[in-house]
């Protein structure tokens, strides 16, 4: 019980240090902001290029808040700034540390809790603090690829407004207000950007850099080419949006004649932990040896290794690009 003791003052202490370092060197940017609106609003004697960085920094500031030193450390070691922007969650750094160091903690007294040896809780906990890294990739992968599938239908609402004799500025307008999220919300801050003063070339630049699309890159090339040297751009987005639908529709019959593959995937990298789980919980003694034995540990790290490298392998042959 002592030993627990421990833990949880060696925890709040680390928590309080954390907190006490942030609550120092927190600064207050209101007057910085307001100092950057009145240079936007009453004039300024810089020039555009000036003015378009203000303005990208005052869009960003919503999102960035007021961050502590440490936490724009961490934010620009990790890019959770970026991930947070992709996956489109609301959070700080600081709070998303706080949950990983809470699931690490969680990790430590699992084990116990559960009647385990004390030896699984530095694995346990190192799991849960991957967890939630976890959850903001795969936020982030479903926010992109539905973005991927709104595009075309994007493009060719784009298209349509060209040919009705709109601006390529008012197009973009069009696709935040008659579309859904994500590329809605997308659309619309690229929109307001350049409404607001900053070069639309730069405005898609900050766009393919918050959604890391191949296809929209397509389309960011397309628009500066056309702005430099013209051309129909209607025609263009037409065809980067013919050929994103038929690489959809590739990329369909590959998902379905590899999915007997994914699936014996998951079935065999799954399969030896969950026996591992089940046999432990039958005879504990049967699977100590892996832990005290010498061959047992050489075969549980050979186990491990062939098990990544399985994953590895089977990644390859049903991960087909299209």
């Amino acid at each position: 019980m002592s030993v627990w003791i421990v833990y949880i003052c060696v925890f709040a202490g680390v928590a309080a240090l954390v907190a006490g370092i942030a609550a120092v060197y927190r600064g207050d940017r209101e007057d910085e902001v307001a100092q950057r609106l009145s240079a936007l609003t009453v004039g300024s004697k810089d020039d555009d290029s000036k003015k378009a960085s203000i303005t990208s920094e005052i869009l960003n500031a919503s999102r960035e808040g007021t961050q502590s030193a440490f936490e724009q450390m961490i934010s620009n070691y990790l890019n959770l700034n970026l991930l947070f922007e992709q996956a489109d969650v609301n959070m700080t750094v600081g709070k998303f540390l706080a949950i990983v160091a809470g699931a690490g903690a969680v990790g430590i007294a699992l084990p116990t809790a559960a009647g385990m040896p004390m030896k699984f809780a530095p694995i346990v906990a190192v799991v849960l603090c991957f967890m939630p890294f976890m959850w903001l990739i795969m936020k982030r992968k479903r926010r992109l690829n539905k973005f991927a599938a709104q595009l075309p239908e994007a493009l060719e609402l784009i298209s349509r407004a060209l040919r009705a004799g709109h601006s390529l500025a008012a197009g973009f307008n069009l696709v935040g207000q008659e579309m859904s999220a994500p590329i809605a919300v997308e659309f619309n801050r690229a929109f307001e950007e350049q409404n607001l003063g900053m070069p639309l070339e730069e405005a898609l630049g900050n766009l393919t850099e918050r959604i890391p699309n191949l296809d929209l890159k397509f389309f960011a090339t397309a628009v500066v080419l056309q702005r430099q040297t013209g051309g129909d751009l209607a025609e263009i987005l037409d065809k980067i949006g013919s050929l994103i639908r038929e690489r959809f529709k590739i990329w369909g019959q590959v998902q379905a004649l590899t999915g007997e593959g994914r699936l014996s995937g998951i079935v065999l990298l799954a399969l030896p932990p969950a026996l591992f789980v089940a046999v432990y919980r039958m005879n504990p003694d049967y699977l100590m040896l892996l832990f005290t034995d010498d061959l047992g540990k050489k075969m549980l790290v050979g186990g491990l290794v062939m098990q990544l490298l399985g994953a590895i392998v089977i990644r390859k042959i049903v991960n087909i690009r299209v």
